[in-house]
């Protein structure tokens, strides 16, 4: 079973801008990169034209170090302070679930884990301390 913590950074229409600024400062590499326009499309919620540029998901490397970044969604709450989260990933849907479980506990739900189109299991959630973790679990875990 793989388990990791990985910083996940949420900005408010600049994550195309840092992730460029990293690469020249960090000597990062872009290993993903992917917009809300280039996401598949959800009928039922048509994408405003201002969020088509705005990056959904990122991932680069520092040295053996990543870093994940998004952009809010527009309209979306945005407060500093908040614009770092740990993404917890894993390759097993029933430890995404414990995890998830226990992180709640006297904490608040933001996004209930459920599956979504690049996940079998996916949800956000602020611990009693605060501090807000996202739960990945990788596309090629087994039941």
């Amino acid at each position: 079973m793989a388990l990791r913590l990985i910083p996940y950074i949420v900005l408010n229409g600049t994550a195309g801008e840092a992730i460029s600024f990293y690469e020249g400062a960090l000597g990062a590499e872009v290993l993903f990169k992917q917009t809300f326009g280039e996401m598949p499309e959800n009928p039922e919620f048509p994408l405003p034209a201002e969020a088509k540029n705005r990056i959904g998901h990122a991932t680069i490397r520092v040295g053996e170090t990543e870093l994940m970044f998004s952009d809010t969604f527009p309209g979306q709450p945005h407060q500093l302070g908040d614009q770092v989260t740990i993404c917890i990933s894993t390759d097993n849907k029933e430890q995404s679930h414990k995890i998830f479980d226990a992180l709640q506990e006297g904490g608040q739900v933001i996004m209930p884990l459920q599956e979504t189109f690049f996940s079998p299991a996916y949800g956000n959630v602020k611990d009693k301390f605060g501090i807000t973790f996202q739960i990945y679990t990788n596309n090629h875990c087994m039941e």
